[in-house]
């Protein structure tokens, strides 16, 4: 294959160039006295200005053109600035109609002369600022006013129009403002070949050169006969991107698969609870101030329905503080009520997936069992940079004899450890349903400390309404909160952002 430049140092890549390139390269070698403006290069080499304009970027992406900018405003009257400089400025059309009238005029006389209120309006502020007009109505003329032939803005309507470029720019802000003028700013650029575009030898038979393979030209056999351009490796290439999967989306399933890992099995629940499965069987009171720490959003106009009556009985006396039936001994005082079915069977957004770990022991209560859910749930929240209305919780149980807080803490610091995330501080909390309860934190750079990994052991008030006999870890990753750290972002919203560039990484 035949090299583009063979003079070409040894070890460069070949350059190839396409015949409006090599068109534009010649016209600038052969100018005068470069640089050359874009205009004047397009008039010498006969290319139209966007295709050269084109040219000369790809030959400036390949290194054999240099480029000089100079920014440069020009001033130009707008269609009512020309009908202004045409017809009269409003303010000398004013002054036209006083004299007509005696230097005197009504305002209903003044709307007789042509001017709309804007106009009237604008020349009246205008001549009494430049001391033209007594105060008040009916107009009138000052005795003592500037006896100038020309107003200073006409002055400048007229300059701009001529093309000066002395004015007065207070003058010209002013008439910005009214409409009268605009000001274009764009830039010259003016191009010269740079010291490797003068030396690049050009073979005269390149314009011959096949640029792309085709199903036509290898049908005619022309590719035998004819040499094929070479690529210019240095040459810089679009950006390219196909469909990916959310980074967040992906993530949770990454996550999903260290728990899977861990020995972990999935579980699911409906994301419409009723208030048993969401508070009541997690030993929540019914009328307690403690309700209130998930904050569920309540629905109207749905009935809930209850589970099996003796589930329900045995939640009811964990509440009251009776025995569990065929059982002498309470677990605990319970909340020194009676319970609610009524209260029980409304329905909620589900506000926690601990409604999950409930309802997987209910249906599973013999051990050993290790359990995980990652879905969504609802709560009334302030959106912001780490809280959401709706938001994704990966929730779990892990139960067998002999377990204890040590596990649960063991099982937080596996995880942390898995996605990379490497500070992580354990301390004592409470929740309703778990005794003992500790709280984790993982270290944001600038959120700082955040709460990722609440947990505890289930209480038995819990345990024993589901007739389990082991003692179960429980656990509600704030799974959002946790993904802002390992994704490295700074916001909870940017998880589900919809900006195509900024997810490509293209955008700030």
């Amino acid at each position: 294959m035949p090299d583009a430049s063979d003079g070409a140092s040894d070890g460069a890549a070949p350059v190839a160039l396409s015949g409006p390139e090599r068109s534009v390269l010649v016209a600038l070698r052969d100018a005068p006295q470069p640089p050359v403006e874009e205009e004047e290069l397009a008039r010498q080499s006969g290319i139209a200005i966007d295709q050269l304009r084109g040219s000369l970027q790809r030959l400036r992406a390949k290194h054999l053109v240099v480029v000089e900018e100079e920014p440069e405003s020009l001033r130009r009257l707008t269609p009512r600035g020309q009908d202004a400089l045409a017809h009269g400025l409003p303010e000398r059309r004013f002054l036209a109609a006083l004299e007509r009238h005696g230097g005197t005029l009504a305002p209903d006389a003044a709307a007789a002369e042509g001017l709309n209120d804007e106009e009237r309006s604008a020349a009246v502020g205008i001549l009494r600022r430049r001391g033209y007009l007594e105060d008040g109505v009916p107009f009138r003329l000052r005795e003592s006013r500037p006896s100038e032939a020309l107003l200073p803005d006409e002055v400048v309507l007229k300059q701009v129009a001529n093309g000066e470029e002395e004015v007065d720019e207070a003058i010209v802000a002013a008439l910005e403002r009214r409409g009268l003028v605009r000001t274009e700013r764009r830039s010259i650029k003016r191009w010269a070949p740079s010291e490797e575009g003068r030396r690049l030898p050009l073979a005269a038979s390149e314009a011959d050169w096949l640029g792309a393979l085709t199903p036509a030209i290898l049908g005619s056999g022309v590719w035998k006969d004819r040499p094929f351009r070479p690529y210019d490796v240095r040459a810089p290439v679009p950006f390219l991107t196909g469909a990916r999967p959310n980074a967040y989306v992906a993530w949770l399933e990454q996550f999903e698969e260290i728990l899977v890992g861990l020995g972990f099995e999935e579980a699911e629940g409906p994301l419409l609870e009723t208030e048993f499965w969401n508070d009541d069987v997690l030993f929540m009171p019914q009328d307690h101030p403690a309700r209130s720490i998930h904050d569920a959003l309540s629905l109207e106009g749905i009935e809930g329905h209850l589970p099996a009556e003796d589930l329900v009985a045995r939640v009811a006396a964990v509440h009251e503080g009776r025995p569990l039936p065929g059982e002498d001994t309470p677990i605990g005082p319970g909340w020194g009520g009676p319970y609610d079915l009524k209260v029980a069977a409304r329905p909620v957004l589900r506000s926690q997936t601990t409604a999950v770990s409930a309802r997987f022991l209910a249906r599973r209560p013999k051990p050993p069992f290790r359990m995980f859910s990652l879905d969504r749930n609802f709560r009334r929240e302030e959106v912001d940079a780490s809280h959401g209305v709706e938001f994704t919780q990966c929730e779990g149980v892990l139960g067998e004899e002999g377990t204890t807080l040590r596990h649960l803490v063991g099982m937080f610091r596996s995880l942390t450890e898995a996605i990379g995330v490497r500070e992580l501080k354990i301390r004592p909390s409470y929740f309703p349903f778990t005794e003992p309860s500790i709280e984790g934190y993982v270290r944001h750079p600038r959120l700082g400390w955040i709460e990722v990994f609440p947990g505890g052991i289930f209480r038995p008030e819990l345990t024993r309404a589901l007739n389990v006999e082991v003692p179960v870890a429980a656990w509600g990753i704030g799974i959002g909160r946790l993904a802002l750290v390992a994704l490295g972002r700074n916001d909870f919203r940017e998880l589900f952002d919809d900006d195509l560039a900024r997810l490509e990484g293209r955008g700030a």
